[in-house]
């Protein structure tokens, strides 16, 4: 193995560099990836902007899908893999001792405060490996890895991350079932991603808002399975909606929109009494407008936060993924090689012009 490998270094707003990173060694409870491909996601844009604090320098990339490269004793039994085998890798890593990961909570650890591929975790951490936009990438003892099938496309086998957060934010916390009215306020690969999952628990009617832009992933989302779909900037939302649910509301809504606080106060107003509403669009801790809360007191609304994906949620978005039931293809539409990161992340923000972009994924492979 070559001492050194490739990774995609971040020192400072919309600053990366390509550099040449030393492989650390491994022990018996860690491992080395080969990374195939690193999907994008809004967070990585914010993150490149300045959006999200970073203790730069640091290494990008929190949606790893590779081959394991090197493995220790230990891991491997721990994990269930070897030398040779897929996995995903979840973001976070967890602690295993802090309350929320005794009581089966990991995504609210707070033990160690690390995750993969976030600036928060500086490369002068050793191994400085902390991230998939690299050849080669670390796995702490503590990470959490889902094997997947190597005949899949990497295109399609990235998805597990988005797809892992539809099945939580739309299914897992809400408790969506048959019968079911969803509301989705985001057309964004995690809107779209919700759709499938909210499809996929026996959702009776899915509906879907975005913004005029969004035109082409409105239209995904109905070839994903939703059964409206909502112009905000052309339709009175709240109209529509009551006509749609002959003036009920929704019984579930999910707010996925980024960076726009508006859609939180929004929901009150488009969810059903006795409802649900899952917030797991970030807004950059700016404050919500025009938010009524006594809307939540007389409807008996509960209003729940989301914050990363489960276990059992990304299990079943690996499970869609391998039955090879929904088209999934529609959702990945970009791929770059590592020199070209910086394009990337402008790419999904949507700052190229002329690129419709859903999904996009870093393919260290690629030249």
């Amino acid at each position: 193995m070559a001492p050194t490998t490739r990774a995609v270094v971040q020192t400072g707003p919309r600053k990366l560099e390509l550099r040449s990173l030393p492989v650390p060694e491994i022990d018996a409870d860690s491992a080395l990836l080969r990374v195939e491909a690193c999907g994008i996601c809004g967070s990585d844009a914010e993150q490149y902007t300045g959006v999200l604090p970073g203790a730069w320098p640091s290494v990008l990339g929190h949606e790893p899908l590779g081959i394991i490269e090197r493995i220790g004793d230990r891991a491997a039994r721990r994990w269930g893999v070897d030398v040779g085998d897929r996995v995903a890798v979840e973001a976070l890593i967890p602690c295993g001792h802090c309350p929320a990961c005794i009581d089966g909570r990991y995504p609210l650890c707070r033990g160690r405060g690390r995750m993969f591929g976030y600036s928060f975790v500086p490369l002068d951490q050793p191994p400085g490996l902390w991230g998939a936009y690299a050849d080669l990438m670390y796995l702490d003892p503590m990470s959490i890895v889902h094997p997947v099938r190597r005949d899949l496309p990497a295109e399609i086998a990235v998805l597990f991350n988005p797809l892992g957060a539809g099945f939580r934010w739309a299914v897992e916390i809400p408790g969506t079932g048959p019968g079911d009215s969803v509301l989705i306020l985001g057309p964004g690969q995690r809107g779209l991603a919700s759709v499938i999952a909210a499809r996929r628990a026996g959702a009776r009617q899915i509906i879907v808002v975005g913004l005029s832009r969004d035109r082409h992933k409105l239209d995904l989302a109905l070839a994903l399975g939703a059964d409206h779909v909502i112009d905000s900037e052309e339709e009175n939302v709240r109209r529509r909606v009551r006509e749609l649910t002959q003036g009920r509301g929704v019984d579930v809504v999910i707010e996925v929109s980024a960076n726009a606080p508006e859609p939180v106060a929004e929901a009150l107003h488009l969810v059903a009494t006795g409802g649900r509403i899952v917030l797991a669009g970030v807004k950059g801790f700016r404050a919500v407008p025009d938010f009524v809360s006594d809307l939540i007191v007389v409807k008996e609304v509960t209003v729940r936060g989301a914050f990363g994906v489960t276990r059992r949620a990304y299990d079943a978005a690996i499970e869609l993924i391998e039955s090879g039931t929904v088209d999934l293809a529609r959702l990945h539409t970009h791929d770059f090689g590592l020199e070209r990161a910086e394009e990337a992340i402008r790419t999904l923000a949507g700052e190229i012009e002329g690129e419709r972009c859903v999904h996009a994924a870093i393919r260290p492979g690629l030249g």
